[in-house]
């Protein structure tokens, strides 16, 4: 069979014009799709989807990479490693590496098994983390966390990919916020091996390198059980029977965008980069500047390097809990995605100019207003399951999520930079600049919302296309005979431009 994405037409036994497609052009869970003719059972369903939950989301979390190095901050390693107002660039420069490899670490991640290419680079970070405490000055960091962010690029992006596979579009958002509540879980452990590596007194070996090495061995194994148990896709999945791997197929064909094709398609990229939302979604992921700094914007309210460590669980613990109500707010309220992620934003906006307009004396003040600033983290886990949910087309998606997370990118590469030495200790320009992007970001999420209901709108009111409903891919049977059989739209790799039956979720 060609390997092309040519196609012919011809008369199908129904009269109406039919077209044969190649395996180029479908869904890799096509073939599964098209063996069952039984009509999907909901109880069915739902036990298999309390079965994937049990076996992917504990898996799915989030890591401590991140954290770390600020956690370090105040442990010794400025100190230990000699670094001045070089420490900002360590910051940096991971997220001009995770820039640089996104859409290399995408690509890979189409064509390579998701799990396995997952724990190569989970076990590639694990090491790096560790060799962290082997560092004696700025060019060993600098080398350690250019490779951790070219690492770190297969990870959110892996998951994305995942919970498309396995999830309908209203369960996505749920899923990415619990996934994305282990970043919390993550912060509250950070603060916790933080405070315990500071009771350490091992000679030479400092706290922070303790930290690091802990941290490594903990993504080691976490390495070893992707390598081992984290699934590729739901028509290989271990856990799955074959039978139930049908209906994890059957429960996602709401969707309309299947689960994955491994051939990369240009007009797909053309298409995600001429999409007026791709650039919105970009353009609301760029204000993520707080999260590698909160050691020291903790510590510069006065706080020890004790207070600070066990200070980083409250953080944690705020994460943990505004994810949750805002996914679950989204879950009991249909499409209400812009419209929750933008009331959250509202006690950032709060808290960002009472950390500008408070006494500085007031350093309990100051800290619950810093804390309030975590409250719009939902709104970009949010974006992250709504980006997902609304975009099909295997390469489409997958550039789609490139172009968002490469935004990200570029506000955590600007952000360690405004926290100047010239600024301390009130760091009243940083909280200006930052106050700033926290007004505009609800606005962004409710102009997508109104892009997307008017699209909605205007192919409620057109003619149905039925170019794709007789739609046949040839398959060669055991004993050599070739039969043509019938495949959903929603297993034809189609973009959601393409596909007119497709609906924006808000």
């Amino acid at each position: 069979m060609s390997d092309k994405a040519d196609e012919k037409i011809d008369e199908s036994r129904h009269g109406h014009p039919a077209v044969q497609v190649h395996t180029y052009d479908i869904d890799e869970a096509a073939q599964l799709a098209m063996s069952s003719k039984t009509p999907l059972d909901p109880a069915e369903a739902n036990r298999v989807r309390k079965k994937i939950d049990r076996h992917i989301l504990p898996l799915m979390v989030q890591f401590m990479d991140k954290t770390t190095l600020g956690s370090s901050a105040i442990l010794g390693i400025r100190e230990a490693t000699h670094l001045n107002a070089n420490h900002n660039w360590l910051g940096t420069v991971f997220y001009i590496s995770y820039l640089i490899f996104e859409y290399p670490q995408n690509l890979a991640l189409q064509r390579f098994r998701v799990g396995k290419w997952m724990s190569l680079n989970i076990f590639i970070w694990s090491i790096v983390l560790a060799a962290h405490a082997a560092c004696t000055n700025f060019g060993g960091l600098f080398a350690v966390r250019f490779v951790l962010g070219m690492c770190e690029g297969s990870i959110t992006a892996g998951f994305l990919i995942v919970t498309s596979m396995f999830y309908t579009h209203k369960e996505q958002s749920v899923r990415v916020g619990y996934w994305f509540l282990m970043n919390g879980t993550a912060q509250i452990i950070s603060g916790f091996l933080s405070f315990g590596v500071l009771h350490i007194h091992s000679g030479k070996f400092e706290p922070w390198q303790w930290l690091m090495v802990l941290t490594g061995a903990i993504t080691f194994i976490t390495a070893l059980l992707y390598a081992f148990f984290f699934p590729d896709s739901p028509t290989t999945a271990w856990f799955l029977t074959p039978e139930e791997r049908v209906i994890a197929i059957q429960r996602i064909r709401v969707n309309q965008s299947g689960t994955e094709n491994k051939h990369f398609k240009v007009e797909q990229v053309w298409e995600a980069v001429l999409d007026p939302k791709t650039w919105l979604f970009a353009l609301f992921n760029i204000p993520n500047s707080l999260t590698n700094q909160r050691s020291i914007i903790v510590s510069s309210f006065g706080f020890s390097t004790l207070q600070t460590t066990l200070l980083g669980i409250v953080d944690g613990s705020v994460e943990i809990i505004t994810i949750f109500t805002g996914v679950k707010l989204v879950e009991r309220f249909p499409n209400s995605r812009a419209i929750v992620g933008a009331v959250y934003f509202i006690p950032n906006i709060i808290g960002s100019i009472l950390v500008n307009t408070l006494p500085f004396s007031n350093r309990i003040g100051l800290l619950f207003s810093y804390w309030t600033t975590g409250v719009g983290t939902t709104g970009f886990v949010l974006s992250l399951g709504w980006i997902n949910a609304v975009t099909a087309g295997h390469t489409k998606r997958i550039t789609t999520n490139a172009i968002m997370l490469c935004a990200y990118c570029t506000g955590n590469i600007i952000g360690p930079q405004i926290w100047q030495q010239q600024f301390k200790p009130r760091n009243r320009v940083p909280w200006i600049i930052i106050s700033v992007c926290y007004l505009i970001c609800p606005f962004i999420l409710l102009a997508i919302r109104r892009l997307l209901k008017n699209e909605n709108t205007r192919r409620d009111t057109e003619s149905r296309d039925d170019s794709y409903d007789e739609t046949y891919v040839e398959q060669k049977l055991d004993d050599g005979t070739t039969v043509e059989i019938k495949v959903d739209r929603a297993f034809l790799d189609l973009t959601d431009r393409q596909n007119r039956e497709f609906r924006y979720v808000l």
